[in-house]
C-alpha cells in the first residue's frame, strides 16, 4: 500500500544530547510516543536515537524522508550503554597510536563516539592544518575490529563535546541548550558597546561567544530612536552633545557645560534635522521656476498688503469701465436721436 504524503507522519530523532533534530517517517509505526528510543538507517550507518517531537508534514522534506527501521528492544539499548563506557578507552589508545605512528603533533583527539551495536566506531579530532590519518585508522580498525571513522571538528563542536563552564562562570551554552551555531561577527559586539578586548568576547574554544548574538536584535531596534554618539542635540537643560547611548533604557548621556545628565528619548530634540528642515523650508522651490509652487516643498508667502490693495483698485477700475460704458453710449445715442428728430420741425416752419 501507498503511503500519501497526508498520511505521513514526521517525528524528530535526536542521536545525542543537546543535538540536532533529525526529521524521520514513523508513518509505519503509528504507535510511537516522545521518548521512544528507535533505530533509523543514516549517512553513518544504523543509529539509536530517541524521538522528541512530533513534527508537522508541511515542515519536512517529504521526498527525501528515511523512514523508521523499527523500534529499539531492551538488547539495543543494553548494548548501547556497553559501548558508551567503552569510548573513553578507545579515546586513550587512539592517543597512544598516534604518537607513536608520528605526525599528529597538532592534532587534539576530543571524543570517541560508537555506534548502539558497536559497528562503527568515530575519532573526533580538532586541528589547525589537514592531516593523513589513513595509517592511524587501518591501525585503529585493526585493533577494535569495527568500521572505523576519523571526523575533524571546529573548535565550537570541541567545545560542545567537552562541557565545562564557560567564561560567565556558568556552564557552556553549547553545551547546555544550543543545538545549531549561529554565524558570530565583531559587529554584534560594537552594536551592544562591549569592549573589544579579546579576553571580554571570545569564549573558552577560542571564537567570538555564542552570547553576543542573544541580544544583539535588542539593541538594534532600540537604537533606531535614538541619536548617535558625538551628535548635538536639544534637552531641557540645554543645547550639548550626546557622549553615550543607553538603548535598553531608551536614553542617552549628553554633555552640557562639563556636565554630564542622562535625557530621556522624549525629551531629546533633534537640532541638526530641525535646522536642516528650516534651511530646506527657507530655499526656494526646485520645481517651481517662478510659478506656483505644486510639489509641496514649501508655501509661497503671501503679497504685501500695498501689492494686494494696488491690485484691488486696479481690479475696481477696470470693473467700473466695464459698467459706465454702456451708459455713456446710450447717452450719446439719445442725444443724435434727439436732434434728428427736431430738423424736420424747423424746415417746416
Amino acid at each position: 500500500m501507498t503511503i500519501t504524503a497526508t498520511q505521513q507522519r514526521v517525528v524528530g530523532v535526536r542521536f545525542h544530547p543537546v543535538g540536532k533534530l533529525y526529521h524521520f517517517d514513523s508513518s509505519a509505526f503509528p504507535d510511537v510516543q516522545l521518548g521512544d528510543y528507535v533505530i533509523v538507517e543514516t549517512t553513518r550507518g544504523r543509529q539509536l536515537g530517541q524521538i522528541m517531537g512530533i513534527i508537522p508534514p508541511e515542515r519536512s522534506d517529504l521526498a527525501n524522508l528515511k523512514p523508521i527501521k523499527r523500534l529499539a528492544t531492551a538488547r539495543d539499548l543494553l548494548l548501547n550503554k556497553l559501548y558508551e563506557s567503552k569510548a573513553i578507552e578507545a579515546l586513550v589508545r587512539c592517543r597512544e597510536l598516534a604518537a607513536e605512528l608520528g605526525g599528529f603533533e597538532g592534532v587534539k583527539f576530543v571524543k570517541a563516539q560508537y555506534n548502539y551495536d558497536g559497528s562503527v566506531l568515530a575519532f573526533l579530532y580538532t586541528a589547525e592544518e589537514g592531516v593523513e590519518t589513513s595509517r592511524l585508522r587501518r591501525r585503529l580498525a585493526r585493533e577494535f575490529r569495527a568500521r572505523v571513522e576519523m571526523r575533524r571538528i571546529g573548535a565550537r563542536d570541541a567545545a560542545k563535546l567537552l562541557g565545562d563552564y564557560g567564561a560567565c562562570g556558568g556552564p557552556r551554552c553549547c553545551s547546555t541548550h544550543l543545538t545549531e551555531f549561529s554565524p558570530i561577527s565583531i559587529k554584534m559586539a560594537k552594536e551592544q558597546g562591549i569592549s573589544l578586548n579579546p579576553s571580554e568576547i571570545t569564549g573558552m574554544c577560542g571564537r567570538l561567544r555564542c552570547c553576543l548574538i542573544y541580544e544583539y536584535e535588542q539593541y538594534v531596534e532600540a537604537k533606531k530612536n535614538l541619536p548617535k554618539r558625538n551628535k548635538r542635540v536639544g534637552t531641557p537643560h540645554g543645547e550639548g552633545k550626546v557622549v553615550a547611548v543607553n538603548p535598553l533604557k531608551g536614553s542617552v548621556t549628553v554633555l552640557i557645560d562639563d556636565t554630564r545628565h542622562e535625557v530621556m528619548q522624549d525629551d531629546i530634540v533633534p537640532l541638526e534635522e530641525l535646522r536642516a528642515l528650516e534651511e530646506k523650508a527657507a530655499s526656494p522651490c526646485a520645481k517651481e521656476g517662478g510659478g506656483v509652487c505644486d510639489c509641496g516643498a514649501r508655501i509661497r508667502p503671501e503679497k504685501p498688503e500695498v501689492e494686494a490693495e494696488a491690485e484691488a483698485e486696479a481690479d475696481v477700475e477696470q470693473a467700473t469701465d466695464v459698467v459706465e460704458k454702456p451708459k455713456e453710449v446710450r447717452r450719446r445715442a439719445k442725444k443724435r436721436g434727439g436732434k434728428a428728430r427736431r430738423s424736420p420741425g424747423k424746415r417746416r416752419h
